[in-house]
């Protein structure tokens, strides 16, 4: 047998600002640490410390007293999909308001699409937001509505990221629109059967002109029953029983969380479902945005994702909803940047992801700033300066789930 090849170690040195989101490495919330080093030991991180005290490496790279951050944990998305809703933005800009229907456009293009194109879109936008400080995304399936559709979905979605998720109940597909009592069959019954064995969890958007608290729970019953994880698609549009579903369910998060009663925080407080704010859909809706102070001050535990898709949310730049949670929903620089890692790791119920310590995955961005402040202080500005992934710098070759 030939011998193992040696694990590659990489330093990088001369950090300005460090931030571990762990409170044993660092100081404050962030666990931030000042003339900072980290080492990477293939994959993972091995070694955190002051420069001053580094160990040798095979590699260094000199942060020149750049800010270094964890990479960003996006943890809601829908990137497998075809075609484009420039018009349906455009209409609601000039005033008319965005309803669930809208997704329908989006299904009826990706079902014409081949498995070529909806992996090559995908791709491209797993490689915007990587480029972005993106290292661990989420996945959603939802724009085919029937289960050969579904299931392709997810295996495409399977071949960029380990966190999929099944989301047959987008909307209820147009074939069923006179009988939403059947799709829900369908939905729990062939396309759960079909789509179970390529996923990791289960979704469902809870709200009206979606799907109503009854045929929700009845979807994350099944989901659960055939081994799936569930998450929700809570109280976006209006107050509804979503939350209070996502917390019954055990559910690894609620997401949207728009329009909450002191119940629904109360709640979100007393589990451990993470509430995660997609604050570029809010933007791109001018819908009002969720209150994340509220949240944090009743002890929730928070996360800020893109929401990336077609219709709502069309941007994959964790940087931009960071300065908008800061500038719109009360949230400050340090809570915004913890959400969007270590709330966005809580969120897919990840411990390696989210955080830089010791035997966590070598996930990490250096920015072109001397503080994560500037995250929020300069909005807009193309910050990253380089991403490592699993101890692999982007832009270096592909990078695999």
């Amino acid at each position: 047998m030939a011998p193992a090849h040696p694990t590659t170690t990489t330093l990088v040195t001369h950090i300005g600002n460090l931030v571990t989101n762990d409170l044993a490495l660092g100081a404050g919330p962030l666990g931030q640490l000042r003339d900072a080093a980290l080492l990477m030991e293939g994959a993972k991180i091995a070694w955190v410390g002051p420069a001053r005290h580094a160990p040798a490496a095979d590699h260094v790279y000199d942060a020149g007293g750049r800010a270094v951050v964890p990479g960003f944990v996006d943890s809601h998305n829908h990137l497998v999909f075809a075609g484009d809703r420039t018009e349906e933005f455009n209409a609601r800009m000039s005033g008319r308001s965005y309803t669930a229907g809208g997704i329908r456009t989006t299904v009826a293009a990706t079902r014409a699409a081949s498995d070529e194109e909806l992996g090559a879109n995908l791709a491209r936008h797993v490689t915007e937001a990587l480029r972005q400080g993106t290292t661990t995304l989420e996945a959603k399936s939802g724009y085919g509505l029937t289960p050969d559709q579904e299931a392709r979905a997810l295996r495409i979605a399977g071949q960029y990221t380990d966190e999929v998720t099944f989301l047959g109940a987008h909307i209820v597909a147009p074939e069923y629109a006179d009988d939403p009592a059947g799709y829900v069959d369908l939905v729990t019954g062939p396309m759960l059967d079909a789509c179970a064995p390529h996923a990791r969890w289960i979704d469902v958007f809870c709200e009206k002109g979606a799907f109503d608290g009854d045929q929700a729970r009845a979807i994350l019953a099944a989901g659960r029953d055939a081994g799936l994880l569930p998450r929700v698609h809570a109280n976006q549009l209006s107050h509804g029983p979503g939350v209070q579903l996502a917390v019954e369910f055990a559910a690894a998060s609620a997401d949207h969380c728009t329009h909450l009663t002191d119940a629904d925080v109360d709640a979100l407080a007393h589990s451990d479902t993470v509430a995660t704010l997609l604050p570029g859909c809010e933007f791109s809706t001018r819908a009002p945005y969720p209150d994340a102070r509220r949240l944090l001050d009743a002890g929730a535990t928070v996360a800020l994702s893109t929401d990336c898709n077609p219709g709502s949310s069309f941007t994959s730049s964790m940087a931009f909803c960071i300065a908008i949670a800061v500038r719109e929903m009360g949230m400050t620089p340090d809570d915004a940047l913890w959400s969007a890692t270590a709330g966005g790791a809580r969120a897919l119920r990840r411990t390696d992801v989210g955080r830089l310590a010791p035997g966590a995955r070598a996930d990490l961005v250096v920015l072109d700033a001397p503080s994560h402040v500037h995250l929020a202080y300069r909005p807009g500005v193309p910050l990253v300066s380089a991403v490592w992934r699993a101890g692999q710098r982007a832009g270096t070759g592909r990078m695999t789930p």
